[in-house]
């Protein structure tokens, strides 16, 4: 299958959203690149007393709505590119939301499926000690990303703080509640797909009856729950890096977590047969959860694909050759930079919470996200409509035209 680099195909999606909105050659080059990017290097104390030497990024890709914002990745597969790309994603993804925040994103290169707790902390500080001067709640605010989760924000925050000797839990989200984390975290970005498949299913006059899920991990998990919750219909199969499961009579989504949660796999969950992973994402279903990885539908499955509106909880499922035949098959795409922006829209509440002292229930974050993924849908609509164009560049001419405008008022294109 064809390689991709992901910060080429997003400068791709910056200037085919450039000539929708007739910018000129200056803002376009200027949104086509981060405005401040690093690179660290740091030694590590490892458990056996060795020093070992680890390689970081932190690109700071657009802030002329707000103070960046973007997870932290460990990840050994990590490179700058990468980081760049994911930056750019999440600096269109706030602006198709309307956050007042602008994009950024994070990384160390390293397997943490090989590290113990105690040397994951140690770099996890590291990381901290080299990039705290370019951090704070009006400057960078990071979140988790893969493998990273909110005991290592914990731990982040805390090395955070003993430098700078105040209490500042704002500058990192995505954090436990007893050290600042908001309720309605765990399931946001599932939450807020699942809220714009509900407006999808208003806008196309479609019946969200049979979903399925590629990808059983914590979104793909939780989307399964919140589907069944807010919008019935039968969860009808799921698969997970081991294989997939189909059931058309349906899946009980609270037994297969429970499944999943107990065997590490959906695989010989009673009633369901085995598939192939990638079969997942050729059923006949009105709705499919790409909630794994990137580049999952292509330009050799997208003519395969049957459902009626894909969901992406996953970053960059599906590529530029498979958009185009999608569309051309009148198959509706919730592209990513909508679709999983639940997670930063609520990190955005944790921040507002932080710098007001204050703690909200989780039934006001919900309701809060539910407003904000609905309004984005409405700009997207509205962009489908006006524009004539695929989802996925309605949904980047929402973003870049809001980021763009900005950088005008200020001054700098």
């Amino acid at each position: 299958m064809k390689s991709y680099n992901s910060f080429l195909v997003a400068q791709q999606q910056v200037e085919e959203a450039a000539r929708i909105l007739n910018l000129d050659k200056a803002t376009t080059e200027f949104l086509k690149w981060p405005q401040r990017e690093f690179k660290f290097t740091f030694p590590v104390r490892m458990d056996d007393g060795r020093f070992e030497i680890f390689h970081a990024y932190r690109v700071q890709y657009n802030y002329a709505r707000g103070p960046a914002k973007g997870g932290i990745r460990f990840h050994p597969d990590e490179t700058v590119d990468v980081v760049r790309a994911l930056a750019a994603w999440m600096t269109w993804k706030t602006a198709v939301v309307d956050l007042p925040l602008g994009g950024a994103k994070g990384g160390v290169v390293c397997d943490p499926r090989h590290l113990s707790q105690k040397e994951l902390e140690n770099i996890a500080r590291a990381y901290i000690r080299a990039s705290a001067d370019i951090l704070g709640v009006d400057k960078d605010v990071p979140a988790p990303d893969v493998y990273t989760t909110p005991q290592t924000m914990a731990w982040m925050l805390d090395e955070f703080e003993t430098i700078v000797r105040k209490h500042q839990p704002g500058v990192f989200t995505d954090k436990p509640l007893p050290i600042g984390g908001t309720e309605g975290r765990r399931d946001a970005t599932s939450r807020g797909g699942v809220i714009s498949v509900r407006e999808a299913c208003k806008f196309l006059n479609i019946e969200p009856k049979t979903f399925a899920i590629q990808g059983f991990g914590n979104a793909g998990q939780r989307a399964a729950l919140l589907h069944e919750e807010l919008l019935g219909g039968k969860l009808i199969a799921a698969c997970d890096s081991r294989g997939g499961i189909l059931n058309p009579d349906g899946i009980n989504a609270k037994e297969l977590v429970t499944h999943k949660l107990k065997t590490g796999t959906v695989l010989n969950f009673p009633g369901a047969r085995h598939i192939p992973s990638d079969a997942v994402l050729e059923l006949d279903v009105d709705v499919l959860y790409p909630a794994a990885l990137e580049n999952a539908i292509s330009e050799k499955n997208a003519g395969l694909i049957k459902a009626k509106i894909i969901c992406e909880l996953a970053n960059g499922p599906t590529t530029p050759e498979a958009d185009l035949i999608l569309y051309q098959r009148n198959i509706f795409v919730l592209p990513d930079i909508l679709a999983s922006a639940g997670g930063v829209t609520v990190s955005y509440f944790e921040m507002l919470q932080n710098s007001g002292g204050e703690m909200w229930e989780e039934a006001t974050v919900h309701a809060r996200l539910d407003k904000k993924i609905s309004n984005a849908f409405q700009s997207f609509s509205d962009a489908l409509r006006e524009k004539g164009v695929h989802p996925r560049l309605a949904a980047m001419v929402v973003g870049v035209a809001r980021v763009a405008e900005a950088c005008k008022i200020r001054g700098w294109v």
